[in-house]
C-alpha cells in the first residue's frame, strides 16, 4: 500500500509526501513551510494503490471524478467539480482520477464512460452517476447520495 500522495508545494514546487489521512489538514511543505494542500482544493490521485489508501483513510465522505485529458465533456466538467470542492472543503473530499494514468483504477471501478463521478463513504461506493453537469446538481445528487 501507498505510503501517502506526493504533491508538488504551491509555492516552490518542492514534492512532499502527504499521508491520505492529512489531506484534510493544512499539510506544509518540508522545504518553505508553505501550504501543500489547500483544503477544498480538488486532489489528483492517478495510481490505484494511492487511490485505494486515500478511501480507506478518509474521515469524510470523497467525491471522485474520474476523467481523461482528450475528453471535452471531462474539462467541461471540471471546474464545476472544482466549485463543489471548495464549497464542500470541511465536508468532502473531492478527487480526480485521470484513468488513462493507471488502467487498473478503471477496471477495479467498472468505469465504462467518462466522465463519471462516484461517492465513496467509509472506503465503498453509494453512488455514481456519468455526463458532465452543473456544480448545483452535483451537489444535489451528492446530498441525495448521502442522504442530507
Amino acid at each position: 500500500m501507498s505510503q501517502g500522495l506526493v504533491l508538488p508545494c504551491a509555492s516552490c514546487g518542492q514534492k512532499n509526501r502527504v499521508p491520505p489521512g492529512r489531506l484534510g489538514d493544512r499539510p506544509r511543505c518540508g522545504k518553505c513551510q508553505g501550504t501543500v494542500h489547500e483544503p477544498g482544493a480538488v486532489v489528483a490521485v492517478d495510481r490505484d494503490p494511492d487511490l485505494q489508501s486515500v478511501l480507506a483513510s478518509a474521515d469524510v465522505p470523497v467525491l471522485i471524478d474520474f476523467w481523461a485529458p482528450w475528453c471535452g465533456p471531462c474539462r467541461a466538467v471540471a471546474p464545476e467539480v472544482a466549485k463543489v470542492s471548495a464549497r464542500h472543503a470541511a465536508d468532502v473530499l473531492v478527487l480526480k482520477v485521470n484513468t488513462d494514468v493507471d488502467p487498473a483504477v478503471g477496471q477495479r471501478y467498472g468505469i465504462q464512460s467518462i466522465p463519471t463521478m462516484a461517492v465513496f463513504r467509509d472506503g465503498r461506493e453509494v453512488a455514481r452517476t456519468s455526463g458532465s453537469r452543473p456544480a448545483s446538481a452535483i451537489e444535489q445528487w451528492m446530498a441525495q447520495a448521502l442522504g442530507r
